[in-house]
């Protein structure tokens, strides 16, 4: 369906659309700009090194988080003309997305658990637990998508292609919530449990030290990136306000969507990938340290056995 019109009354739906472009824009050039920032240590890293689970988990949330901020400006660039249909596929889609990555993520904090546990009993509680959520999302967002409703519009010379939702999506939106937020959850509190228990039983600097401060940066990583999830379900969930549903195209009501979407892709697309690439980085600078010191041993006791000798 197509709608024509020059009538004043569409003008603060022409605005929330622009405002939402900004938005859309923002926070794909953010994605852009951490992906340009880490592809140095993506290349040494990553490419190079031998390639893994993890290798496929890290490119999968990586390269699906560029393909997303590509999609988004695809939807809300005025300048770029989209049927209905598409626009529902490419909404679908980006959907699709976040559930997808937001399952790859489960699959990195499970391998990050199972490390610091080192347990088969926990590996298949986590897996099965995961594997609960991803069917549980991935049966609300098709709810959602068996209700959307697409419409055409020209609105004052410019083009907007609407997907409307249906009735009570703003519940089931936070059902969705609600399974991610009590999975990450329960991750936290796992990490923070066997993080102070290891915390505890290393006391001998001689043995405990490395073991420590691999511990301290997965807890770290693990906390800022359970921080940023805290921020995108604090704003989802505040969708269930009426003072924000009651008049969409307030100030607040424009901005609020958009702020949610830069969190959004900050925590799935940037601190997720960072997930394993600290964990990468630890480990490479390990072992330079530890090769520094062997060469500066090496140096030592040749020194001392030429003087000896000599």
């Amino acid at each position: 369906m197509t709608l024509v019109s020059d009538d004043p009354v569409w003008w603060p739906s022409i605005n929330s659309y622009r405002i939402a472009s900004y938005f859309i824009v923002a926070a794909s050039a953010g994605v852009m700009y951490d992906w340009v920032l880490t592809f140095g240590y993506e290349v040494e890293l990553i490419w190079r090194q031998h390639w893994s689970l993890m290798t496929g988990l890290y490119l999968s949330a990586r390269y699906l988080g560029i393909i997303y901020a590509a999609i988004g400006l695809l939807i809300y660039v005025p300048t770029i003309s989209l049927t209905g249909a598409v626009s529902r596929i490419i909404y679908v889609i980006s959907n699709s997305m976040i559930t997808i990555v937001n399952a790859i993520l489960g699959v990195i904090m499970i391998a990050r658990l199972h490390a610091m546990y080192q347990r088969r009993k926990m590996l298949i509680f986590l897996s099965a637990v995961l594997l609960a959520v991803t069917i549980a999302t991935g049966v609300t967002i098709t709810i959602i998508t068996m209700h959307l409703s697409e419409e055409e519009l020209i609105l004052s010379g410019t083009y907007q292609c609407s997907v409307q939702l249906g009735d009570n999506t703003n519940l089931t939106y936070s059902m969705y919530w609600t399974f991610i937020t009590a999975w990450e959850l329960l991750a936290l509190c796992l990490a923070i449990w066997i993080a102070v228990k290891h915390f505890r039983e290393l006391q001998r600097p001689s043995t405990g030290w490395i073991i420590r401060d691999c511990f301290m940066v997965l807890t770290k990583s693990h906390l800022l990136y359970f921080v940023s999830f805290v921020a995108v379900s604090c704003w989802n969930f505040g969708y269930l306000s009426p003072a924000l549903t009651a008049d969409p195209f307030t100030l607040e009501g424009q901005i609020y969507p958009g702020l949610t979407q830069i969190f959004l892709l900050v925590q799935l697309f940037v601190l997720g990938p960072r997930l394993i690439l600290s964990v990468r980085k630890y480990h490479a600078k390990s072992v330079y340290d530890s090769d520094a010191t062997i060469g500066i041993t090496s140096v030592y006791l040749q020194e001392r056995v030429h003087v000896l000798t000599g």
